[in-house]
């Protein structure tokens, strides 16, 4: 992992000057590993050394409750901006999304304790090479079998077996997704429309076992990024409710207690113009030779036709410039972009080319993908606005 100072000065943009999320010691993916280890949850091992077991522990995940955003809004959040000294585990310092920082991508992180290579959801959408097709990871499309696409256990689920009190509370709506399947099931999910309510029944469900593992979720803070930006009223209302929901759960904790608020991933707002927006669809350099584009604008899998992967990446490398990473699926690998190792059923689903943004720019395809195109506030790349996450502590 290069040190945070080395997101300052990026140029140029060799590989190596990319900022390697922590695996294996400091991002999403070691979070439940680590707790469910101070829980006694066999072959779960703590990698991220600073946390102090608890008997009871509450994961409140808020979507698109990046670091830089919530430091930069102590008026909107005072309570959540109190507790950034407990930031992992009291040495005030955040945790990386992991590569693609996507929700998908993240919450595959988080509740199976793998980085993205093993874990197999690397990106917002990528190619099944079982269809040739591309598959929409958050929401499941084309439908795929879960079971084959992420094959191993979560946590909660070994936690479960374990004899710890396994329990997911959420809005009702992901009670039997498939991306809950494969990524968040074990144990027992709640359903509860309001935050209020989730924070209430999380509390409860922690109370519930002598050791318990508790997750909760809220969306709504991330819909409010994308549609109007995180400079906007909105956004800032709605960091202030989820201030005011992780206060209530702080306050709500049983004995022997542990509550960790963190997030999938950060955000970046990028204007609307040509400077900033690059429209595959119209620029005819970058999608020759492509098949598919997947992934999402600051985080693109690129799929070549057969024989044409270097020449694609030349002509990325060419025409982006200094504003991307652009790497081949190999050189992504080498560099350790989805974690130490890439499954051999996931390698296929890599681009042949992949590009992270380091600018605030997109790739945007405003034919194939008009929603996704309109989006203010994105995420996806490796800067520090998208890639660090709180993981601020309350004990009782």
């Amino acid at each position: 992992m290069a040190q945070i100072s080395a997101w300052d000065h990026p140029d140029p943009l060799a590989l190596d000057t990319a900022p390697l999320p922590q695996y294996g010691s400091g991002s999403l993916a070691d979070l439940l590993p680590t707790l469910a280890a101070g829980l006694g949850v066999p072959g779960m091992t703590a990698t991220i050394g600073e946390l102090v077991p608890a008997d009871r522990v509450c994961v409140f995940l808020v979507d698109g409750l990046g670091w830089e955003q919530l430091r930069a809004h102590p008026d909107e959040a005072p309570f959540l901006n109190s507790l950034l000294g407990s930031s992992r585990g009291g040495t005030g310092r955040p945790l990386t999304a992991g590569y693609p920082a996507t929700t998908a991508t993240s919450l595959a992180s988080v509740g199976t304790g793998l980085p993205p290579g093993a874990h197999g959801l690397p990106g917002y959408t990528v190619r099944n090479p079982d269809t040739g097709e591309l598959m929409n990871q958050l929401r499941w499309q084309p439908w795929a079998p879960p079971q084959p696409w992420q094959p191993y256990p979560t946590v909660f689920q070994l936690a479960h077996d374990a004899g710890v009190h396994a329990a997911q509370v959420s809005s009702p709506a992901f009670a039997s997704t498939p991306l809950t399947k494969v990524a968040l099931s074990g144990g027992t999910f709640h359903g509860r429309l309001t935050g209020e309510d989730r924070m209430d029944l999380a509390a409860e469900q922690l109370a519930a076992g002598d050791r318990s593992l508790v997750y909760t979720y809220y969306a709504e803070l991330d819909g409010a990024g994308h549609r109007y930006g995180v400079a906007s009223d909105t956004w800032r209302g709605q960091l202030m409710n989820v201030d005011r929901l992780a206060q209530r759960l702080a306050e709500q904790l049983p004995p022997r207690s542990a509550l960790y608020v963190t997030a999938d991933h950060g955000m970046v707002d990028v204007p609307f113009d040509e400077q900033h927006r690059i429209d595959f669809d119209e620029d005819w350099e970058l999608g020759a030779g492509v098949a598919l584009l997947g992934g999402e604008g600051r985080a693109r899998h690129v799929y070549a036709v057969p024989g044409a992967g270097a020449d694609v990446l030349t002509v990325w490398r060419e025409v982006l410039g200094e504003q991307f990473w652009v790497a081949s699926r190999d050189e992504a690998i080498e560099a350790g972009w989805f974690g130490p190792r890439v499954d051999e059923r996931v390698y296929a689903r890599l681009g042949d080319v992949i590009a992270a943004a380091h600018d605030d720019v997109l790739i945007t395809a405003s034919q194939r993908e008009p929603k996704e195109s309109a989006l203010v506030g994105n995420h996806g790349s490796m800067t520090p606005a998208e890639q660090l996450v709180p993981l601020l502590e309350v004990r009782s």
